[in-house]
């Protein structure tokens, strides 16, 4: 017998709305600026950068395996913990690395790509993305209580 992980997933909970997912958005797009700043004075060229940018990317082939696996995958990949590792460490190589990683998940939480849930690519920690966000778009909404008086 097999049993399906992703189904046994809860459902999508924790992603903010409204000011407080402007707020977060914001913050990302300083890091990305304050990242992309400090590469121009302490990294290694351009070309580099440029390279490394869409690195953490990879990690969609987790999405391959399963909506779960994928998760947990991007997720590692777009935490600012391995970031800060990187520029932490006392060589000019990782130092580059670390702010290029920086860059490109401020870059990412800018245009409101969030941490994933395991129910799929469009559940994040930023709301609602792609397919799924569309779709509730699409779906037509219930009278609010207040609209009923």
């Amino acid at each position: 017998m097999s049993i399906h992980t992703d189904s046994l997933a809860p459902p999508m909970t924790g992603a903010v709305t409204g000011a407080l997912r402007t707020t977060l958005r914001l913050e990302g797009l300083c890091v990305l600026l304050v990242a992309t700043a400090c590469y121009a004075r302490y990294g290694q060229g351009w070309g580099w950068f440029a390279t490394l940018f869409l690195v953490p990317d990879l990690a969609f082939l987790g999405y391959l395996a399963g909506a779960r696996v994928g998760a947990i995958a991007y997720n590692l990949s777009h935490a600012y913990i391995g970031a800060l590792a990187g520029v932490l460490l006392p060589h000019p190589l990782w130092l580059a690395a670390g702010l290029i990683w920086a860059a490109h998940i401020g870059f990412d939480r800018a245009l409101g790509y969030g941490l994933k849930y395991a129910q799929g690519f469009g559940f994040t920690h930023l709301g609602l993305i792609g397919k799924q966000a569309r779709a509730t778009k699409a779906a037509p909404q219930a009278p609010s209580a207040t609209a009923q008086r």
